[in-house]
């Protein structure tokens, strides 16, 4: 019975649409999905509630420890300055003294009184200048008998009543410190004492909370004493009780209960004064905000399910049709469009299907690409081993000419040429780069310039013109000197005459221009047109200046690079007539950044 049962779920399983197969097992999962991430979401951010409070509250704590610290900080340096003003000289009754005191205390609305007591508790001086009262026994107070019994050492109180004039009741931390100093030659035992108001250290303390409940509260380490409470009538009264005695002796943090509801006390030291801030965290608030959450999580899981559903029986019904999609798809493949690609829905074998046949289709434009690329890179490489020909050369002359001025004695000729070959090479090789400075390629012309002229025995003189704007862009690098050459062998060789050749360098708009202009023989304009046509459309007969030789490949190489680089609009041409001169003209797009060999326009 189990066994045809079974038979008879596999029946219709085989006998249904890809719809109903799709729709009902994509819901299927998706139901045990959204469960199982439901049920790790519900413990994890259980975790991560109860671990946001304890850093939550840990970093309020700190926080109100920092701006303790700071306060009491800044409260030891105001402190320093009065007693530097005070106790400079033992002039604490110069009028000069009352002025700076006085400014002193009108910048600080925080400092209640300053006053200079002797060793016995007499007043020496106050500010504001009120009398003491004749109860107040000055020596008699704890913050006197710390100034005394440790010299040199400031000392803060815990908050009190200030009783030391008439007519003040103000809440105060007194700063004392016992000093010795000289009076008339004398040395003399004085206490100097600052009070200030405990509102600020209230204010610092007051604006936290920790939650709704939730409060911060200051102890002082020695005595255990409650420097700060937000219900501080409370304490005093005996009506609330703080865990005093374990915060004294815990330096992290600690549960206990109060009224039977559990709370985390988390405590950091004030070391600069001895005091203890704890921060009160209710454990029940952390828990509603956890149920709050996981309430929130339980809700988002439910409406992502329903969408789920919901998009999943919208796929279901789009995927009745994907066989005549993939069969439309490949008859444009047939009919030569390859940027067609099949989209990856379906049941697994049509995903398949298609993942495969998108494959090769990808395959099949790679290589398309990588041709196109190889013939563009075979293009580029043959090109640079052209120029990289032009070097040898001119080297081999170069080094003849100075082996002629050496059994000449030309030192200092011998010491020019070598130096401008150097540099030239220097320029040329640019440390690998393809792209270099305009200022750098008018550098390498002429120093180029300087050797042939000097192998042609001044017989031609040269100049170079350049505008600011146009030496900062980027140009490829030794596309000069082949233009230089063809300008000397050419043109300049066979004058009479002596020669001149001038290279300028200009913007026009965003078009950068070099130009090599010579005074030589010329050429015709179908000479100067042949020498940029490739080797295939050359028609018989038709020949190139060639008055010393020379074939025109480096200007065709330079003419070719340009447009290889930056695309058709630019490259070389030629402006000539006989007995009149040639100019050479290079237009490239004014690059002012080393992004020229980045790549080129079609």
């Amino acid at each position: 019975m189990r066994g045809l049962r079974l038979q008879h779920w596999r029946d219709r399983f085989r006998t249904s649409s890809i719809q109903s197969i799709i729709m009902w097992s994509f819901s299927l999962c998706l139901l045990l999905i959204v469960m199982l991430a439901a049920f790790l979401l519900y413990n994890k951010f259980s975790r991560t509630a109860e671990e946001n409070v304890l850093l939550g509250t840990s970093q309020i704590v700190d926080q109100v420890g920092y701006n303790l610290e700071d306060y009491v900080d800044g409260m030891a340096q105001l402190y320093r300055t009065i007693e530097q003003y005070m106790l400079v000289d033992a002039a604490w009754d110069d009028k000069q003294v009352a002025q700076q005191l006085d400014i002193l205390m009108s910048s600080r609305d925080d400092i209640v009184s300053i006053a200079l007591f002797g060793d016995q508790g007499e007043l020496l001086r106050n500010h504001p200048a009120e009398p003491v009262r004749p109860s107040a026994r000055v020596s008699a107070q704890s913050w006197f008998h710390s100034a005394m019994r440790v010299s040199n050492h400031l000392s803060f109180s815990l908050p009190h009543v200030q009783n030391l004039y008439d007519g003040t009741y103000k809440w105060v931390v007194s700063m004392s410190k016992g000093l010795t100093i000289e009076k008339d030659g004398k040395p003399m035992n004085v206490v100097l004492l600052v009070d200030i108001n405990f509102k600020k250290i209230d204010e610092l303390s007051s604006r936290i909370s920790l939650g709704k409940r939730g409060y911060v509260y200051i102890i002082d380490e020695g005595a255990g004493n409650i420097v700060y409470h937000p219900q501080q009538q409370l304490i005093y009264m005996g009506l609330r009780n703080e865990s005093v005695e374990k915060a004294l002796t815990s330096s992290g943090s600690y549960i206990d209960k109060a009224d039977g509801i559990k709370r985390l006390n988390t405590v950091r030291s004030v070391y600069n004064i001895g005091w203890k801030v704890v921060g009160v965290a209710y454990l029940d608030e952390m828990m509603t905000t956890r149920e709050e959450m996981n309430r929130y999580l339980i809700q988002v899981a439910a409406i992502v399910l329903v969408l789920s559903i919901l998009i999943s029986m919208l796929l279901a019904s789009m995927l009745a049709r994907p066989i005549r999609r993939m069969g439309a798809t490949m008859k444009a493949v047939e009919r030569g469009d390859f940027e067609v690609e099949l989209p990856l829905r379906g049941p697994l074998e049509v995903v398949q299907l298609s993942s495969r046949f998108n494959l090769m289709l990808d395959k099949i434009r790679g290589l398309m690409r990588q041709i196109i690329v190889e013939q563009e890179s075979k293009r580029k490489y043959e090109l640079e081993a052209l120029q990289a020909q032009i070097n040898p050369h001119f080297l081999y002359n170069t080094l003849n000419s100075v082996v002629r001025m050496v059994g000449m004695s030309k030192n200092e000729d011998i010491i020019t040429m070598i130096t401008s070959l150097s540099k030239l090479f220097r320029i040329s090789l640019s440390k690998g780069r393809t792209v270099i400075k305009v200022s750098e390629e008018l550098e390498h012309a002429r120093h180029y310039l300087t050797i042939q002229q000097m192998r042609f025995k001044q017989k031609f003189k040269f100049e170079i013109e350049a505008e600011d704007a146009a030496l900062d862009c980027y140009t490829l690098k030794l596309v000069l000197q082949p233009l230089i050459e063809n300008a000397i062998v050419h043109g300049i060789e066979y004058l009479v005459d002596e020669g001149s050749i001038r290279l300028r360098a200009r913007l026009e708009g965003e078009t950068l221009v070099l130009e090599v202009a010579d005074n030589g023989v010329g050429m015709s304009q179908e000479q100067a047109a042949g020498l940029l046509e490739p080797e295939s459309t050359q028609q018989e007969g038709t020949a190139r200046p060639s008055a010393g030789g020379g074939s025109g490949v480096a200007v065709r190489n330079v003419h070719d690079r340009i447009r290889l680089y930056y695309g058709v609009r630019y490259g070389l041409s030629y402006t000539s007539e006989r007995e009149e001169g040639t100019i050479a003209q290079i237009r490239m797009p004014a690059v002012r950044k080393a992004e020229g060999e980045a790549g080129h326009e079609e």
